[in-house]
């Protein structure tokens, strides 16, 4: 008996690892994103203001949505819902109230 034991207590336990959370990267911060529809994007501002998140198309420059956000300083979380879109490559621009452009980047669309 005192064996059994011994041999029981000598086995190796499969341990899984606990899960990580996944690191949310301000998008921004990257030259390119994939995202798909209803994906949650983070995007890090300095002044609590208001701020235009504009869809640009790659190829033709046209605007293919707009929508006027308030930020907080720090991280602020927004979904992008992709679904409509029939454009796979697209600029992503934020821009202030007055139109200037403050930050850019290019996601795919999955």
């Amino acid at each position: 008996m005192c064996c059994v034991a011994f041999i029981i207590g000598c086995t190796k336990m499969d341990i899984e690892p606990t899960p990580q959370p996944k690191q949310v990267v301000d998008i921004f911060s990257v030259s390119e994103s994939s995202v798909s529809d209803g994906q949650e994007i983070m995007l890090r501002l300095t002044p609590d203001s208001s701020y235009v998140l504009k869809l640009v198309d790659i190829q033709s420059m046209n605007v293919i949505s707009k929508e006027k956000i308030t930020g907080k300083i720090g991280e602020n979380k927004i979904k992008l819902y992709t679904k409509s879109i029939q454009s796979r490559y697209l600029y992503l621009v934020l821009e202030d109230v007055y139109k200037k452009e403050i930050k850019k980047t290019k996601i795919n669309i999955n």
